[in-house]
This record gives structure tokens, C-alpha cells and sequence, in this order.
């Protein structure tokens, strides 16, 4: 593997008709902000070989949005995604190692923004770095990390859809 993309999902509704927090549909800001993120991510070269997309009903339509911008990408639906811990998410980095050139991890806060802090720390990332990520990770943000040999991540990027010019919800 020589690029992790972890990213959340874009902007969903404040609840869903039934079926309750996995069932929430994106907002219209949220299709918008999974387009432009498919994107940007398309326009910088940082097309995945292989996207895990949590099974929540949000994770699903963010892929679908920003499927297009890729073409032909291996997609699987992971159940043990959904607002999953960053020691699991990070399991699933590690077990596609050998499967992907550049692997999405399209989940859920908490989990993508530790982790993304985990891999920060870990190689001694710049404070000012550090800082811009302890910020927060807003809906639709992706955390871009190279990764060397040995399977170390380092940090190459962060990018959210209002720094790609999407307004504010």
C-alpha cells in the first residue's frame, strides 16, 4: 500500500424516518459536500484501489456521490465499520496492506479522527499539523497519509469540503 485515504462521511440529517442512527440519509449539503470531495480527491491523483464503506445508510450514499470521480474501484461494505473504535478501523488498514495501492476508509467519527491523530503522533508529525487536525474532523473531511514500507503512515493532507469551497452548513 502506498496511500491511506480515511475519511467520514459528508453531511447527514438530524435523524432518519425509521430505523434510527444507521438509517440516516445524507442532507442535500451532504450529497453536495461526497461530489466535490470524489472530486478533489479524483483531480489530485488519489484514486483507491480498494474503498471499505461502513454499512451505515450515510457511508453508503457518500460512496455512491463520489464513485463516479474514480471509475472502477473495489468497494466493500464493512458492518464492523459503523461507528467503529480507531484500534478496529486501523485492523482494517493493516488486513488490506497487500490488497490496495490507495485504500479508502469511509466510516465514522470518532474513529477516522483518532486514528488520523494516532497516525499524526506516530510520525512525529509538526505541532501545526497537529493542531490543524485537533481542530476537529468535520462531515465529508478526508485525512490523506502515505505509507512507507514498512507501514508507517505519514501525513500528506487534510482536506474538508468548505476548504474546497463548499459553504458552511
Amino acid at each position: 500500500m502506498h496511500r491511506v485515504i480515511l475519511m467520514r462521511h459528508a453531511q447527514a440529517e438530524a435523524s432518519a424516518p425509521s430505523g434510527g442512527d444507521e438509517a440516516r440519509p445524507l442532507s442535500a449539503a451532504g450529497r453536495a459536500e461526497a461530489l466535490l470531495m470524489g472530486r478533489a480527491l479524483a483531480e489530485r491523483g488519489l484514486k483507491p484501489d480498494l474503498a471499505l464503506v461502513s454499512t451505515a445508510v450515510r457511508t453508503r450514499q457518500t460512496w455512491e456521490q463520489m464513485h463516479d470521480a474514480f471509475g472502477d474501484v473495489e468497494v466493500r461494505d464493512e458492518d464492523a465499520l459503523y461507528n467503529a473504535p480507531s484500534d478496529v478501523i486501523r485492523r482494517f488498514v493493516e488486513a488490506s496492506e497487500d490488497e490496495a495501492g490507495c485504500l479508502l476508509i469511509l466510516a465514522h467519527n470518532p474513529g477516522v479522527h483518532v486514528l488520523a491523530a494516532e497516525y499524526l503522533i506516530e510520525s512525529a508529525a509538526s505541532p501545526a499539523v497537529v493542531d490543524k487536525l485537533s481542530a476537529g474532523f468535520p462531515t465529508g473531511a478526508a485525512a490523506l497519509f502515505s505509507v512507507d514500507v514498512a507501514g508507517r503512515c505519514t501525513y500528506e493532507g487534510f482536506l474538508t469540503p468548505r476548504s474546497l469551497g463548499a459553504p458552511s452548513a
